[in-house]
This record gives structure tokens, C-alpha cells and sequence, in this order.
């Protein structure tokens, strides 16, 4: 039998525990870390010069404090010396970040992503950003990892894309192509678009203290990033969450994965735009304007996104009975679909979703916004560090 944990091991996973609430949390004193993680103040404090001696926490006074004596130093975490890339493959476009420590972004790069764009083409660009980011990162600084979120099934042992029909990628090494194209750049790990934006809203947004949670990401097709019990549900290989090929109208639409009525024919990009009879354009644009359309009382884009809303309220309704979340967040063109037809959604989903299972049930947007899968992605890079702040 094993023996138990060591002083070595306790210390270490007592550094990772406080720098993981410093980098979540923000700015916190002393004394609600003392609080919080139920450690002494000595404790506190040799871990938190510890971390200050490493870099990657710094200690001073409160900027205001309203009580007398002595105040509690307040840790924050070193956002702009410690650093990852963030790499987000999107339907429309290409975006990369440097982001601090804390989940700050300090330096961001956006370009178009024309529609059958492969990966070496792809790779390229995000490649040159990251460079560009690199010569713009302080001299002092430190860099702990790249992360990558794409929109579409991520094989996240090595990083290939097993299918991205959105946006026409099947077994794509993507992972090993940035490898290539960037160099040696330390650990980079690529995972799924909505499971990383999931993750970060239940952390830092959205659903903060919301431990069941449904990140529902819409472009030309929809995914979903599922929390239940506080962990992330990525299935057998990590290709859970794909709802959008949920079949829900057999009879319906070619889906892009080769089946037919999937719940993204109904709901997706297509759909919007052929119920308003805007056909002849595609992008995020497009949808955005028959939204606008529909708000400023267009019948045929209030008609579109009255159908669109019937059915996410639809597929919304069946994914409450089956995995009772307590939030739902609409992301990406959804989001705006929601705002808009939010009555719709609602009365549908009240209509499938069993009382028990609907009745507490919050449906949001996401607090960080578009931003989600940056930081998200970041996320899968700092990691490491969280787990084990000194290891190299």
C-alpha cells in the first residue's frame, strides 16, 4: 500500500490550490485566502511569498481599506509577466491572444477565415500571429503553453480534428501542423470550441456557482460544452457534446455530417437564412442582419427567427430532461437569435422539459462573450502550471 501524500507533495498541492483561486478569483487578501482554502495564516503566507519568489503572484497592500489596524495583503496574480498563446479555428474567421495569468487578455490578432480554407492554410496565419505576439511580449516575461480551441471534434491526445464539417475538415492533424509551423513553442493542446468556452463561463462568467451547466454554441452549426457535477462531460475519447447532429426531424434537411434532419438543419446558419429567404448570403453578418431585421419589424426575419427559436426551444427541451442542468448559455449567433426570440425558445422548451427538470432552469448568454473561447483556450495551457506551480 501506498503511503500517504508527503510534506513535498501536501506543499505543492497547497501552491497549485492558491494560485488556481488567485488566478480564478482575481485580487484576494490574505485573510479570505486563510477563509477559503481553510489553511492558517502562516500557511497563507509562506505560500504566497513562495509564489512571489517564483514570479507568478505578487503581494501589497489594499488600495483602500475602511478598517483600522493593520491591513491584509492583497495576492494577485502576475498577469503581465506570465503568459500563454490562445488559438481559436472558427467557421468565419482566425483569432489568436496572448493571455496573462488571471485570464486577462493583453494582445489579441483577428483575420477572415474564407469557408474551405484547409489546415496548412490556416496553420499559417495563426502562426504568424503568435511571432507577432511573441515580439510584443515584455522581455521579463513568462510563457507557460498554447492552447487551441476548434469548432469541431478534437481527438485532445494528439490534437487532430476528427470531424469539423462546419468548417470542411475530416482527420485533420491540426495540432501537429501548428507544432510544425511555430517550432518548438512548449506544450500545446488542442480541444473543442464550446468545451473550453463551458469551461471558462463556469469558472469566471456566466454560470458561475452553477455547477450543471449547458454552453450551446451556434454558427452554421451548433455544439454544446456540458458541466455536470462541476466536471466537463467529454465522453469516450472526448467527442461529447455534438447535440447539433441530435436528430430531431427525421424527415428533414441533408445534414453536412451525412445524416439527415439533424438539430443544426433546423437551427444553423442555413436555416435562418432560407426561412428568411436570404439564400444568396451566408457568414455571421448575414444572420446578424436578419436579427436586426426582425427587430426592427421585418415579417419574413421576424418568421425566420420565430421557426429557429421553436426549434432550439425544441432540442433545448429534450437536452433539459436528459442532463437537468441548472443554466443553459446561448454563444456564438445563437446568442443573438436568443435575445430576439427568447419568448419562443422559452414556451417551447416549457412544453418538452418535464416541470422537475425546467423549473429552476436560468437561460443566459455568456458573460465573456466571443472572448470565452480565447480565454478558454488559455485555459488548457495554464493548466500545467495550476497543477504544479514549480514545475519548469
Amino acid at each position: 500500500m501506498r503511503a500517504g501524500p508527503t510534506q513535498e507533495e501536501i506543499r505543492r498541492h497547497n501552491l497549485g490550490t492558491l494560485l488556481r483561486y488567485v488566478h480564478v478569483h482575481g485580487a484576494t487578501s490574505r485573510a479570505e485566502l486563510t477563509t477559503r482554502l481553510g489553511l492558517n495564516r502562516s500557511t497563507i503566507g509562506a505560500l504566497t511569498a513562495e509564489l512571489t519568489t517564483a514570479g507568478l503572484v505578487s503581494e501589497a497592500a489594499p488600495r483602500e481599506t475602511g478598517r483600522a489596524g493593520r491591513p491584509s495583503l492583497v495576492v494577485r496574480p502576475e498577469s503581465s509577466k506570465v503568459f500563454a498563446y490562445a488559438l481559436s479555428i472558427e467557421v468565419d474567421r482566425l483569432r489568436a491572444a496572448r493571455v496573462g495569468l488571471g485570464g486577462r487578455i493583453l494582445d489579441r490578432r483577428e483575420t477572415d477565415r474564407p469557408r474551405g480554407m484547409q489546415v496548412l492554410d490556416a496553420v499559417e496565419p495563426l502562426a504568424e500571429f503568435v511571432h507577432e505576439l511573441r515580439r510584443e511580449a515584455p522581455d521579463d516575461s513568462r510563457y507557460v503553453g498554447t492552447g487551441v480551441a476548434v469548432a469541431g471534434m478534437v481527438r485532445r491526445v494528439d490534437g487532430v480534428v476528427r470531424l469539423a464539417p462546419t468548417i470542411g475538415w475530416v482527420e485533420e492533424p491540426v495540432g501537429a501542423a501548428l507544432r510544425t509551423e511555430l517550432g518548438y513553442l512548449g506544450p500545446l493542446t488542442v480541444a473543442n470550441h464550446a468545451d473550453v468556452s463551458a469551461l471558462v463561463e463556469h469558472a469566471r462568467g456566466a454560470a458561475i456557482g452553477c455547477d450543471n451547466v449547458i454552453y450551446l454554441h451556434g454558427d452554421v452549426g451548433v455544439g454544446a460544452g456540458i458541466i455536470a457535477d462541476g466536471r466537463r462531460i467529454s465522453g469516450h475519447g472526448g467527442y461529447g457534446g455534438e447535440v447539433g447532429h441530435m436528430v430531431v426531424n427525421p424527415y428533414g434537411r441533408e445534414c453536412s455530417c451525412g445524416s439527415r434532419g439533424c438539430w443544426e438543419t433546423e437551427i444553423g446558419e442555413a436555416a435562418l437564412l432560407k426561412y428568411a429567404g436570404r439564400t444568396d448570403r451566408s457568414g455571421r453578418d448575414a444572420v446578424l442582419d436578419v436579427v436586426d431585421a426582425a427587430m426592427r419589424g421585418d415579417s419574413q426575419a421576424q418568421f425566420a427567427v420565430r421557426q429557429v427559436g421553436e426549434w432550439i426551444g425544441f432540442g433545448v427541451g429534450n437536452l433539459i430532461n436528459i442532463f437537468n442542468p441548472e443554466a443553459v448559455i446561448f454563444g456564438g449567433t445563437m446568442r443573438d437569435i436568443y435575445l430576439v426570440a427568447a419568448a419562443q425558445i422559452r414556451s417551447r422548451l416549457n412544453a418538452i422539459a418535464l416541470p422537475a427538470c425546467r423549473e429552476h432552469i436560468r437561460l443566459r448568454t455568456p458573460e465573456l462573450g466571443p472572448d470565452a473561447a480565447l480565454i478558454g483556450a488559455a485555459e488548457l495551457a495554464f493548466e500545467r502550471l495550476l497543477e504544479d506551480p514549480l514545475l519548469g
